[in-house]
């Protein structure tokens, strides 16, 4: 039987011990996947699943998002293989990847990057309380945040100096603040970034949660990165 799994699905199913499978073909499996997953693309599926999969325990695959029809196709084949509990991953690694949680893999995205504690402000805070905070912090900018955790914009110097010391972080802020995914890859933002002349950039979920900030002072080497947790 084949059933649709969501993000929170399958990250309690990883808990369980269920086998992770991309479908993807090799070289979209080597620029990032799941944690664990192991790579059986849909070309000559139904050998290498067999060889390589236990028909006993869960299964759960998935291929790039909800555009992509490889691991509904290949949910099915396993479902005709006699494999149990299937689970189709239907919005797929784009989906994790921009909700921020691990990943193994050759790509370089912002998320191994990005700043986690930048300085935040909620909406009623008083100018004249956060101006310190921002002043004092390296970026010298603040992430302005609703109470469901949901990026409203920035103050950063310019909006302190129109603001002056009266009013709250809601009506000073610049609302029209970048924002990117965690799932976005590093080279290709940083050229963008130098060429529009953006200093930082704030990283947040497809649901408009705050991971955290970016800057063009923030790039390290390959080789000091860490997958983040």
């Amino acid at each position: 039987m084949v059933t649709t799994a969501d993000r929170e699905d399958v990250r309690d199913l990883l808990a369980r011990q269920a086998q992770l499978v991309e479908v993807l073909p090799g070289r979209e499996y080597a620029w990032a996947h799941l944690p664990g997953a192991v790579n059986v693309p849909l070309k000559g599926f139904d050998e290498a699943a067999a060889g390589a999969l236990d028909p006993g325990r869960p299964v759960v695959v998935y291929c790039h998002d909800w555009l992509c029809d490889l691991s509904p196709r290949a949910a099915r084949r396993l479902d005709r293989l006699g494999f149990g509990d299937v689970r189709d991953y239907v919005a797929g690694k784009m989906d994790w990847l921009s909700a921020a949680l691990p990943y193994e893999g050759e790509a370089r995205l912002v998320v191994r990057q990005v700043r986690p504690d930048p300085v935040v402000a909620g909406l009623d805070e008083p100018l004249d309380e956060l101006g310190d905070r921002v002043l004092g912090d390296p970026a010298g900018l603040a992430v302005v945040v609703g109470g469901d955790g949901v990026v409203q914009g920035v103050v950063g110097s310019d909006e302190l100096a129109a603001g002056g010391s009266r009013g709250t972080a809601e009506q000073a802020m610049n609302t029209g603040v970048t924002t990117v995914r965690p799932s976005e890859p590093l080279e290709p933002l940083v050229e963008r970034m130098e060429r529009a002349g953006v200093q930082h950039v704030v990283v947040t979920r497809a649901d408009g949660t705050l991971v955290g900030l970016f800057g063009l002072g923030d790039t390290r080497p390959p080789e000091n990165e860490s997958d983040q947790g």
